[in-house]
């Protein structure tokens, strides 16, 4: 089955054309990466996917269903959700309280007090849960701006899972984070089930091979190649426009 289909996407800035017919999909339960280099289009692309900014031509489904253009609100009804390389938490509050917000919207009971959630207990164990899953549970107490950073971006993946989304997409999702904290955060990714599609934009090619089942290759708005990762790595198109080094040294 196909999570995410895009066909003959295009997205034009005035003149600039940040993408050019731009077509891929990604099955049920794959852990595609999308790279390239400055400006090769892959946040118009994400943009674009995620409901962000409407494409000039072409279509995107999720699913079986017809999404083009449609707001993020509605992406998230049909069980895409992604996160953004600047987090979006609340600072002042606690870890825990952080995920309940977002517990409260996805059970459906917004405007409640904290006060009052213990009357619905599956808030409680969904955030519980969630917060295992990302290794904050010892943390839940902490103060979101006392947290390292590398444990903000645990927590922005927190928010996104406990939304349940069928498909979840990343940016940058390692962006400034110390050697340990990538790979704490590659660990936790790889460790998400199958159920859950992962599409990522990552300029860390480690984490992309450590990652990804497939990767497909921006550059100048469209696709240069995609393939498994060992095949990309040792690709000299894509060593000569990204990975800057020789191809006898990226096999």
């Amino acid at each position: 089955m196909t999570a995410i289909e895009v066909s003959g996407l295009s997205k034009s800035f005035g003149g600039f054309h940040a993408l050019k017919n731009v077509s891929f999909s990604v099955a049920d339960g794959e852990r595609r990466a999308i790279i390239g280099p400055n400006g090769a289009g892959k946040t118009t692309l994400f943009n674009a996917i995620a409901g962000q900014t409407r494409p000039t031509q072409g279509h995107v489904k999720i699913g079986a269903v017809e999404t083009t253009g449609a707001p993020p609100h509605i992406m998230w009804r049909h069980g895409l959700t992604r996160t953004f390389q600047r987090n979006q938490l609340f600072p002042s509050v606690s870890v825990r309280d952080n995920v309940r917000l977002a517990a409260i919207a996805m059970h459906g009971i917004g405007g409640r007090l904290f006060s009052t959630l213990g009357r619905f207990p599956a808030v409680d164990e969904s955030v519980t849960d969630i917060l295992g899953r990302v290794h904050l549970i010892d943390r839940q107490d902490a103060i979101v701006r006392d947290l390292a950073y590398g444990e903000q971006r645990q927590l922005e993946l927190a928010l996104a899972l406990v939304r349940r989304p069928k498909i979840l997409m990343l940016d940058e999702p390692t962006a400034g984070m110390s050697p340990a904290e990538t790979q704490a955060m590659i660990a936790l990714l790889g460790g998400l089930p199958r159920d859950v599609t992962l599409l990522i934009v990552e300029h860390d090619m480690d984490v992309v091979f450590a990652i990804a089942d497939i990767v497909t290759v921006l550059h100048l708005g469209e696709i240069l190649t995609e393939g498994e990762p060992r095949v990309i790595q040792s690709d000299p198109r894509v060593v000569n426009v990204y990975l800057g080094r020789h191809a006898e040294d990226a096999s």
